[in-house]
């Protein structure tokens, strides 16, 4: 490389803010929304940690007093008709079933374990909806990220070759600024898909293991309470 060059490439300045101010709009565009999705996807990968670590803290606390000994039926008034918590909405769906299913002269309605079931499955359907809430999205980011990044390389090698052409040089000072602006997208695509996807195969693990325990926890209910109409 001549001096004068290599004097020139050097006096271009090639920090992130310098390459995201020259880059064209459509890239700096790109670069922007890849930056945002990236704030979002770590805003939902630690709201999802503090849900899911709460969540297992909640299940082991209710798995303690359901245990313990006390009447199902004590628990149940206990909690309340606003249940607080997962696994106490699951459990009061059940016991709300259970209560209704009992006519008024005491005798059990037929067919009541299948609907307690049921009832505690729409239950756990609706938990499970507010667990994987915001999971979709770091599944989006981290399968369209690396190609909305490589769109924003394209488009700025498109533009760095129109520079070229209109300068008529080929010169590492002309080529590099625009080489170099271009692979930022590329590097920013990278950076919010490669967490993204990460977390959400850890958190979508995490989420099945927590509803896993709240359907073990609808069979074993339902184990009681058939044993209970056995002996009746």
């Amino acid at each position: 490389m001549d001096p004068q060059t290599l004097s020139v490439t050097q006096e271009i300045d090639f920090s992130l803010v310098a390459l995201f101010a020259r880059a064209t709009l459509t890239v700096q565009l790109v670069m922007i929304s890849l930056i945002l999705a990236s704030f979002w996807s770590w805003g939902i990968i630690v709201q999802k940690h503090i849900r899911y670590r709460r969540a297992r803290a909640e299940a082991e606390e209710f798995e303690a007093a359901f245990w313990s000994g006390e009447p199902l039926d004590e628990l149940y008034d206990q909690i309340g008709p606003a249940p607080a918590t997962s696994p106490q909405r699951v459990f009061a769906s059940g016991m709300t079933e259970w209560r209704r299913s009992h006519r008024a002269d005491g005798a059990l309605i037929p067919g009541a374990v299948a609907r307690i079931d049921r009832s505690m499955d729409v239950a756990i359907s609706k938990e499970s909806r507010e667990l994987t809430k915001g999971l979709t999205f770091l599944a989006s980011v981290g399968s369209a990220s690396p190609f909305i990044g490589l769109f924003g390389t394209v488009w700025g090698i498109k533009h760095a070759f129109e520079e070229i052409a209109l300068a008529q040089s080929t010169n590492l000072a002309v080529v590099a600024p625009g080489i170099a602006e271009a692979l930022l997208a590329t590097g920013l695509g990278l950076l919010a898909a490669i967490p993204a996807t990460i977390f959400y195969n850890k958190l979508t693990d995490d989420s099945d293991e927590i509803i896993s325990g709240y359907e073990a926890f609808a069979d074993e209910f339902n184990t009681i309470l058939s044993r209970q109409l056995d002996a009746a």
